[in-house]
């Protein structure tokens, strides 16, 4: 009985393990798919630490990269800006040790002087001592009396010899200076030199083929008294195989209608509209390359901190001619020679530049300023706050008014040296652009006229008038008033033949 409850209790408890088993089984599988969810989990998280740890690593280095090459720029900028600052120093030093050398020179002979003067006097004093003895024997004076004659004699003696001495001491000096200006000058001029290039009144286009020339013309001419009538010039079409001629007085006119005519064979629709259109265009692209020349001579001089309104005005003077001489590289010319003046003898080169390079921009205005170009240069400096220092060597440089500054005549000097040097100008060009421009002034001063061109070597003026205000009798008129104006206010060889046009066009758009 008791085998049989034993063997029940033991049944009973296996199978209460095995259900336990059974229960726990899927508890422990579920707890090992979480643990290795938790691990999946981790090592994804670690991955993720581990990207982000190198992006910010890639990005500190990225970083560190730009802040060494930055370092480096600012370096490499330190290091030319320190070695300008050798090079100027080393200059200065080279001048020092010049006049360190001049001044042992001049110490060395004066001691000699020196010396030389000590050993007179002693042999003087020698001489005085048996002078006196002898005059006290021979001429029966005391010692005061003889010292009193013999001193006088000395006086008169070594004056007339401090005299000589001093004229000759005078005559070396100047010859000294003399010497020494020239040097600094030549040196000067040498280190300041430019290129030039003598300005004609003609420019000559290439054409891409012989047939490009009737194109240019047109039917019965039309295309080529359209385009002279537009741009003011005088197309010249000779046996020149696959070229044109453009001449004209007025360089800015000149260059618009080179670019019109280049644009035009690239287009190649020459018509009259079409020449009109593009002659617009070239007026914009003179416009820009005014702009460009300005900036590039501020640079070229090494002036900085010029308004754009200046600049401009600047740029205008590159198309200006004086007695032939390019006026703009005039004033680059001059800024260079009087900053380098300035600086050998120890000036304010920054004045001197500055005012070297903008003495003639009075020569750019437009005839709403009237007087000389200095001081209207200097007036039109003035509205646009430049310095009064520079203002002053402005208005002085042809001394309308006195120069009272060092460096307003560095820039006389400098503007002279410009304009004497050899080939720098010729006058017959200057009288013959003057001649054009006051019969085009002349012309432009009657009334209804739109503007005015004077061509063929100022063998004729052409009027353009306007058509709203002058009729076909007024014209007549016209020419015939400005013909007598002409003779009467106007001296010149030959003929000058007066045009008059006068053009009606009637324009509409469809759309």
């Amino acid at each position: 009985m008791l085998q049989t409850v034993l063997v029940a209790i033991g049944f009973s408890m296996a199978t209460m393990l095995i259900v336990m088993l059974a229960w726990l089984r899927p508890l422990y599988e579920q707890a090992q798919r979480a643990q290795r969810a938790s691990e999946d989990a981790e090592k994804r998280m670690h991955h993720e630490a581990e990207l982000r740890a190198n992006e910010v690593l890639i990005q500190a280095k990225e970083e560190a990269l730009r802040v060494r090459e930055r370092a480096e720029a600012e370096a490499r900028d330190k290091l030319a800006s320190i070695q300008r600052t050798e090079d100027r120093l080393g200059s200065k030093d080279e001048a020092l040790e010049t006049r360190r050398l001049q001044l042992e020179d001049r110490e060395q002979s004066l001691k000699a002087e020196a010396k030389r003067l000590g050993e007179l006097e002693e042999s003087i004093g020698t001489r005085f001592k048996s002078i006196d003895v002898e005059l006290q024997r021979v001429a029966d004076l005391n010692k005061d009396q003889a010292r009193t004659l013999y001193l006088s004699q000395i006086e008169s003696e070594f004056e007339e010899i401090g005299l000589r001495r001093a004229r000759e001491i005078e005559a070396q000096a100047v010859m000294d200076a003399e010497r020494r200006a020239k040097k600094i000058v030549l040196d000067v001029i040498q280190r300041s030199v430019v290129d030039y290039v003598t300005e004609a009144t003609l420019a000559v286009v290439e054409l891409p083929s012989e047939d490009m020339k009737g194109r240019i013309i047109g039917r019965e001419g039309r295309n080529i008294r359209a385009f002279e009538q537009v741009t003011g010039v005088d197309l010249i079409i000779d046996e020149t195989p696959e070229a044109v001629v453009i001449s004209c007085f007025d360089p800015v006119r000149r260059e618009t209608a080179r670019l019109a005519l280049m644009n035009l064979m690239v287009d190649g629709r020459i018509h009259p509209g079409r020449i009109e259109e593009l002659y617009e265009k070239a007026q914009a692209e003179v416009s820009r390359m005014i702009l460009e020349a300005g900036e590039r001579a501020a640079e070229r001089a090494n002036v900085t901190g010029l308004q754009p309104k200046v600049i401009e005005t600047m740029g205008r003077l590159r198309f200006r001619t004086s007695y032939a001489q390019n006026v703009l590289d005039h004033s680059v010319e001059v800024a260079r020679l009087a900053e380098n003046l300035a600086a050998e003898m120890g000036l304010n080169t920054e004045v001197a530049k500055r005012a070297g390079l903008l003495h003639d921009i009075g020569k750019a205005l437009g005839p709403e300023w009237e007087g000389p170009h200095a001081l209207t240069g200097m007036e039109y400096l003035r509205t646009v706050g430049e310095r009064d220092s520079v203002l002053h060597a402005v208005g002085a440089h042809h001394f309308e008014i006195e120069p009272t500054s060092a460096e307003a005549v560095l820039v006389i000097i400098a503007d002279s040296i410009s304009a004497a040097r050899p080939g720098a100008r010729r006058e017959n060009l200057e009288n013959y652009l003057k001649r054009l421009s006051s019969l085009e002034t002349l012309a432009n001063s009657f009334d209804g006229v739109e503007r005015s061109y004077a061509v063929q070597a100022g063998r004729e003026i052409r009027l353009i008038v306007k058509p709203a205000e002058i009729d076909d009798l007024g014209a007549a008129r016209l020419a015939n008033d400005v013909a007598k104006k002409i003779e009467k206010d106007l001296e010149y060889p030959g003929q000058i033949k007066v045009t008059v046009i006068r053009e009606t066009r009637v324009q509409q758009v469809a759309k």
